[in-house]
């Protein structure tokens, strides 16, 4: 035996039997100098499927991860939600049996009779006399009166009170409206009886005929105007100046309807009530120059309108106060209604001298 058989006999003797069968399966399997490209190829689509098996394992377990923690924080807030409401409706309890218990307390210190109790309320809520209609019924009924079938919140205890409602105010009896431009609810007078003084009565009798007056004046020569318009040829009616003095006719007509609003509630101010008497007074008696200046009074007023400067130094110019008098103000600026009413008045007063002349040449206005 040579020198290097023994040593490598005593090299095996000192290595571990692991390594000794790693040693003796390398020295018996033929080592592969050269790989195919087939060989590597699978390996590497067998390395890629593990992998992405491996990230989808991941994924899942982190969206099953996920959910759990979204139906935990579900049942979480569900559990608050709920505890919130029972200890709400605790609260609400608790608070209406302490105003109940307050109330009960008031009216037996008062000597007031005791509340019904809630069963009984809501048994009679429709009361005796009162018979239940079937809702597709009462649908149909509400819809037949141009009703809202069902409003906000309503239920069919409302909606059924409701249509009783609507019901009563169509059977009610409606004042009857008297014929003319302007209708009203007001007895208009005959035209004999529609001269009008100039004093202002004090008793309610007397202020309600003057507006009946009033009324049967301002609607006589509405319809006067109407139908003096009317009688206009074809031509005329249809050309510029024809349409604009009827649409001057009908925006005249529209805006009389709230002065006439305040005959029937007998709701004038006495300022505004005692010019408008002193023009129709005039009209009547044909002075249409006086009614204007009544209207001018009435309109513009009496108020000192400054004119350049007002003030200078530290010195107040003689009857300055006069500039800012309440009782001077004039009426036609407080609001757009009375502005309107106000100029329809005049318009009127500018039909009537054409369609009765004055007996005076000098009272025809400009």
């Amino acid at each position: 035996m040579d020198f290097a058989a023994l040593m490598a006999k005593e090299i095996s003797k000192a290595k571990p039997p692991s390594e000794k069968k790693e040693s003796s399966a390398a020295t018996n399997a033929p080592e592969k100098k050269y790989m195919r490209r087939a060989d590597v190829e699978a390996a590497r689509i067998a390395a890629y499927n593990e992998e992405q098996e491996r990230l989808q394992r991941e994924r899942e377990e982190r969206q099953t991860q996920k959910r759990k923690l979204e139906d935990e924080e579900a049942e979480r807030r569900h559990e608050r939600e709920e505890k919130k409401r029972r200890l709400a409706e605790e609260s609400r309890k608790r608070r209406e049996e302490e105003e109940a218990e307050q109330e009960r307390q008031r009216r037996k210190r008062l000597g007031l009779p005791e509340l019904p109790a809630a069963g009984d309320k809501d048994s009679d809520a429709l009361g005796d006399q009162e018979e239940d209609i079937p809702d597709e019924e009462l649908v149909g009924k509400l819809r037949e009166l141009g009703e809202p079938v069902t409003l906000f919140g309503e239920t069919h205890r409302g909606r059924l009170r409701r249509y009783r409602r609507v019901m009563q105010r169509a059977l009610a009896p409606q004042p009857k409206l008297s014929d003319g431009p302007i209708p009203t609810t007001l007895e208009l007078v005959p035209e004999v009886e529609m001269k009008i003084s100039t004093t202002l009565p004090k008793d309610v009798e007397g202020r309600k005929y003057l507006f009946r007056q009033l009324a049967s004046y301002f609607n006589m020569v509405l319809k006067e105007w109407e139908l003096a318009l009317a009688k206009r040829d074809a031509t005329v009616k249809q050309s510029l100046q024809g349409r604009q003095a009827y649409n001057a006719m009908v925006q005249s007509r529209d805006n009389l309807k709230p002065l006439f609003r305040k005959f029937e509630k007998v709701d004038l101010d006495d300022g505004v009530l005692e010019h408008i008497v002193e023009i129709a007074h005039k009209a009547q008696q044909r002075r249409y120059v006086d009614a204007n200046d009544a209207y001018l009074r009435l309109s513009i007023g009496k108020a000192a309108w400054p004119i350049g400067v007002t003030m200078v130094g530290i010195h107040e110019r003689s009857a300055r106060e006069k500039l800012h008098q309440s009782d001077q103000q004039a009426h036609i600026l407080s609001d757009e209604s009375t502005r309107k009413y106000l100029q329809s008045i005049k318009r009127c007063l500018s039909f009537a001298q054409t369609r009765w002349p004055p007996d005076d040449q000098l009272q025809i206005m400009g």
